[in-house]
């Protein structure tokens, strides 16, 4: 969806006929301000998720050691 030049001068002029020329400047300042916490957050769940699984890989890796399934043997014996 992209937006021309008209339908961007409707949205101000909307904007400006909702809150006013004195308000419009905080108002854009509170939706920047909301938009950048909001890019915050997601980027530390992002970065959470993405720990969490490369650490089940870790975890998954380390037991496939244990087992001896890492070099073709279980119990002594090759499979």
């Amino acid at each position: 969806m992209h937006l021309g030049a008209g339908e961007i001068a409707l949205l101000i002029v909307l904007a400006l006929v909702l809150f006013g020329a004195k308000r419009l400047p905080q108002v854009g300042r509170a939706a920047g301000e909301a938009i950048r916490e909001f890019k915050a957050a997601f980027n530390g769940v992002s970065k959470l998720k993405d720990d969490i699984e490369a650490d089940g890989e870790r975890t998954a890796d380390a037991g496939k050691q244990a087992d001896g399934e890492g070099n073709g043997k279980k119990n002594g014996t090759l499979r």
